[in-house]
């Protein structure tokens, strides 16, 4: 009889695991080529390619053999430290595995060959206002997305499934509660400020040519700290960040030549997903470790780039006098402080990615609570327009005027299933604003140096506590290492009351 160590055991699990990788990694070219170059004529052979892909990589994921390596090495992953590499493998990878195997691999297939050809209809039918293009196939996705919550049952909510796989550790009961308090918070500071004249946004506005506002973002990029070695930037209808691997991790963004805001904070947008992907060690390639811990967490990069950072009064002494000099007939005759207070107008909107940060949340919740209710029996998709419409009447004080600015707008149900898609928004506004109070702790002298265009503290800092993790802290794990509690309301309050108080005067 021939005894195998665990260091065996375990080299063969990291090997099964790294063949798994593989084909979800191959998967994501092929969805970024689908997303960026690929003809409209090839849709449905990508997406049957995609489907074939998810259905290999499921099944060798969820194997009995898989399964037996875990079962065996269980006690010894239990038995190492807590915070060694060997044993968060182990535990994320059952996580992971015990989530999945609930799932058919005939399923999964039907879910991303069927996501897939929605996707594409989506993209020709929200800039033509199509609804009816896309009404039934989201029917569909609506099915497809309550059967899948059923592979979980018992449950406390049908949406929990969904939500936990986004945000480990949360259920329905948990996002609504935390919505309810920022809600109480965040619509009094909205009518305070919507109460005054908006700021001018009318530079925002003006002629920006498409080749001067990437090179534009991408050098501000490469000045915050993402990789160039490591990643690109490519357009798109609805910008993403995509990670191949540690040396591969891609953002894309879309362009308007006729408002700088579209392309410049996507792009900064994405770009603090990206960093935080390519602060990963590099060591945790190729198994469930190498990748963000959550949703919210991963939202919360995003945001700090984008609205703590690139919306700031320091960032912009820096930066506004290089814009000026790139677009010199679009700004030569504007302000620094004309400029700022544009790029931080309060104002309701009806596109959730172009709201300012006090409205932000709104959106958010809107979507949120559309989808709960969709995936409850609440609300069907044919109302889903109406519904849509009503809920910003309501609560932003304006009316979609069509599908295209209303229901059609964000990629989310026309790429994916219902659940578990918008809370992260909201959850990575509060951690941003959480974890950039540490930063400030930590360090100081964070804003001064972004004045000067250095950002290197800040991305060390985040790096060191945040990025180098990966997936080998659970986001509960890591918000408690960070900041010593939970997620919290009260620091994004602060944040938001301290720039638009400011502003507006409060």
């Amino acid at each position: 009889m021939i005894l195998i160590s665990h260091e065996q055991q375990l080299e063969d699990l990291k090997q099964r695991l790294k063949e798994v990788d593989d084909l979800e990694r191959a998967s994501a070219v092929l969805y970024w080529d689908m997303s960026t170059y690929m003809p409209p004529g090839g849709s449905a052979g990508r997406g049957q390619m995609l489907s074939t892909l998810s259905q290999v990589a499921h099944e060798k994921f969820t194997s009995a053999e898989i399964g037996k390596l875990l079962d065996t090495l269980q006690s010894y992953g239990e038995a190492l430290p807590h915070d060694h590499d060997d044993a968060a493998l182990l535990r994320v990878t059952r996580r992971n595995y015990d989530r999945r195997i609930k799932l058919p691999a005939r399923f999964v297939g039907e879910v991303t060959e069927h996501v897939s050809h929605v996707y594409q209809l989506w993209t020709t039918a929200r800039p033509a206002n199509d609804w009816a293009k896309v009404r039934d196939p989201l029917k569909k996705t609506l099915e497809l997305s309550r059967r899948g919550a059923e592979y979980f049952a018992p449950y406390d909510h049908i949406a929990d499934p969904m939500i936990d796989m986004s945000d480990y550790g949360m259920k329905t009961a948990d996002i609504r509660r935390v919505f309810g308090e920022l809600r109480e918070e965040l619509v009094p500071l909205v009518k305070a400020i919507t109460a005054q004249q908006p700021a001018d946004d009318s530079a925002l506005h003006r002629f920006f040519p498409e080749a001067a506002q990437i090179a534009f973002g991408e050098a501000v990029i490469r000045d915050m700290g993402y990789d160039f070695e490591r990643g690109r930037q490519d357009k798109t209808a609805h910008p993403f960040m995509i990670r191949f691997n540690s040396g591969d991790i891609r953002i894309l963004t879309r362009v308007d030549e006729h408002y700088f805001n579209d392309a410049f904070f996507s792009t900064v947008h994405e770009a603090g997903h990206a960093m935080y992907e390519q602060g990963i060690n590099p060591a945790y390639d190729g198994t469930p470790l190498a990748e963000g811990t959550s949703a919210g967490v991963h939202e919360s990069q995003s945001r700090t780039w984008e609205n703590i950072v690139a919306r700031s009064r320091e960032f912009w002494q820096h930066y506004f006098p290089r814009l000026q000099q790139m677009f010199p007939d679009a700004l030569g005759d504007v302000t620094m402080d004309t400029f700022h207070r544009a790029v931080n107008k309060v104002v309701p909107s009806l596109i959730r990615v172009d709201a300012d940060e006090v409205t932000y949340n709104l959106h958010v919740m809107i979507r949120f609570d559309l989808e709960v209710a969709l995936l409850e029996g609440a609300l069907e998709i044919d109302d889903l327009p109406r519904a849509w419409d009503e809920r910003y009447t309501h609560d932003l004080g304006i009316t979609p005027p069509d599908y295209q600015h209303g229901v059609m707008q964000d990629v989310h149900w026309f790429s994916g299933t219902f659940g578990g898609a918008f809370q992260g928004y909201t959850l990575g506004n509060l951690l941003s604003a959480q974890f950039y109070e540490a930063a400030l702790k930590a360090h100081p002298t964070i804003p001064a140096e972004i004045a000067r265009g250095h950002f290197g503290t800040l991305h060390s800092w985040l790096k060191d506590n945040i990025y180098q993790y990966g997936s080998k802290l659970t986001a509960p794990e890591l918000i408690q290492r960070v900041t010593g509690g939970g997620v919290e309301v009260a620091p994004l309050m602060r944040y938001l009351r301290t720039r638009f108080g400011e502003l507006y005067s409060l």
